[in-house]
C-alpha cells in the first residue's frame, strides 16, 4: 500500500506519521531524509542531488522522483511506504503518478488532517522563548507560572519573529495555496480521505488507522 500524508503547520502531521508508520509497519520516507541518505550513501543519484542540495536549491522534479523510486525498490519497501512531504506540487503527483504506473504501482490513499485555521494559528502562534536560558514556553500548552517570565531563570520571555501570528498567518496562506491543487486532484481520482485534525493525538491516530486498514 502507497499512502500520501498531508497536512499543513501545525496539523501534528509528523507526529501522525511517526505513530502511523509503527502501527501499521509502513516505510515513512521523508524527502529530507530521503536526500540525505542518498547523498551520505554517495548513489549515483545522491551525488546529482547534491550541489542542489548544498547551495539550498529544490532538487529538480525529474531526479526527486527517480530517488523515491530508487527507494522504493528496496526490500523494506516490499510492503508499501508511507510518503510524508511530497508530492509539494501538482507536477510532482502528475509525475509520481506516471513514474508509478510504469512500476506497476499507484497511490492507493492520500490522507489530509484538517486542522481550523485558527486552530493552527493557536498552536502555532503560542511559543514564547527566554532570552537568558533559552528555555521555551507555550501558551496554551505549556505556559509560565508567571506570565512574561521564565520558571527556570527568571528571564524575560519574548516571542520569535517566525512565531508571531500575523508571520504565522502568512506561512499557512502559502501552505494552502500550494496544497490547494493537489487536494482537487487527489480528490477527483477518488484517493483523497479528511481527517478532522482537531481531536487529541490518540484520536486522530486512531482515525487514520481505521482508513489505512480499512477497504
Amino acid at each position: 500500500m502507497y499512502v500520501i500524508l498531508f497536512g499543513a503547520p501545525g496539523a501534528g502531521k509528523g507526529t501522525q506519521a511517526a505513530i502511523l508508520a509503527e502501527k501499521t509497519g509502513l516505510v515513512h520516507i521523508t524527502t529530507g531524509e530521503l536526500f540525505r541518505e542518498a547523498i551520505r550513501q554517495e548513489t549515483r543519484l545522491g551525488k546529482q542531488a547534491k550541489p542542489y542540495y548544498d547551495r539550498g536549491q529544490l532538487v529538480p522534479d525529474d531526479l526527486t522522483i527517480a530517488m523515491l523510486l530508487e527507494r522504493l525498490s528496496q526490500g523494506d519497501c516490499a510492503g508499501g511506504c508511507l510518503l510524508d512531504g511530497f508530492p509539494r506540487t501538482l507536477e510532482q503527483a502528475t509525475a509520481l503518478d506516471e513514474a508509478l504506473v510504469q512500476e506497476g504501482k499507484g497511490i492507493d490513499k492520500v490522507l489530509y488532517i484538517q486542522v481550523p485555521q485558527n486552530e493552527l494559528v493557536s498552536r502555532l502562534a503560542g511559543r514564547w522563548n527566554c532570552r537568558q536560558c533559552g528555555s521555551v514556553y507555550h501558551e496554551r500548552f505549556q505556559p509560565p507560572r508567571q506570565a512574561g517570565r521564565c520558571d527556570q531563570c527568571g528571564g524575560e520571555l519574548y516571542q520569535r519573529d517566525d512565531d508571531r501570528p500575523e508571520t504565522v498567518r502568512r506561512r499557512l496562506e502559502v501552505y494552502f495555496q500550494q496544497t490547494a491543487p493537489l487536494i482537487d486532484y487527489y480528490r477527483a481520482r477518488g484517493k483523497l480521505v479528511e481527517i478532522g485534525g482537531d481531536k487529541s493525538v490518540e484520536g486522530v491516530a486512531e482515525d487514520l488507522l481505521a482508513v489505512v486498514e480499512g477497504p
